[in-house]
C-alpha cells in the first residue's frame, strides 16, 4: 500500500511538471523563404532569440550572408500567428506575417509575396 501511495504521488508531480512548463513555440532557428520576389526566390536564415520577453534577431540572406543581413526592428506574437518588423534592402520597413501551420512549419506572405518558414534543427 505504501509503495502504491509513493508511486501515485510521483506520477502525480511528474505530469504536473510537465503540464506547466511553457513552450517558447518561435523561438529558435528558422529558415524563412519567400517565393517570386523581384530576386526570385529568397531564402533568409534567422535565429529568434527572447530578450527582456520579446522576440528579436536578424535575418541573413542564405545565398550572401556575408553582405545581407537584415535587423529585425519589432516581432509581435500570438498563439498561432508571427509578424516580423524588419528593414528592407532598400530602406524603410518590410512585414513578414506567418501563421503556424504545425510545429515546424509557418505560412504567410511578404508583400504580395508568398513566404514560408522551416525550423531548424
Amino acid at each position: 500500500m505504501r509503495i502504491t501511495t509513493i508511486a501515485f504521488f510521483f506520477l502525480l508531480s511528474s505530469s504536473i511538471t510537465c503540464f506547466s512548463q511553457t513552450s517558447d513555440f518561435f523561438a529558435g532557428k528558422w529558415e524563412i523563404t519567400v517565393f517570386n520576389s523581384p530576386k526570385g526566390d529568397v531564402t533568409f536564415l534567422t535565429e529568434l532569440i527572447r530578450k527582456d520577453g520579446k522576440l528579436t534577431g536578424e535575418l541573413v540572406e542564405k545565398a550572401d550572408p556575408a553582405n545581407s543581413s537584415r535587423k529585425i526592428l519589432r516581432v509581435e506574437e500570438s498563439h498561432e500567428k508571427l509578424v516580423v518588423y524588419f528593414e528592407s534592402s532598400q530602406g524603410g520597413e518590410t512585414i513578414l506575417d506567418l501563421a503556424k501551420v504545425d510545429q515546424d512549419n509557418l505560412k504567410g506572405t511578404v508583400h504580395d509575396f508568398e513566404a514560408t518558414a522551416k525550423r531548424l534543427k
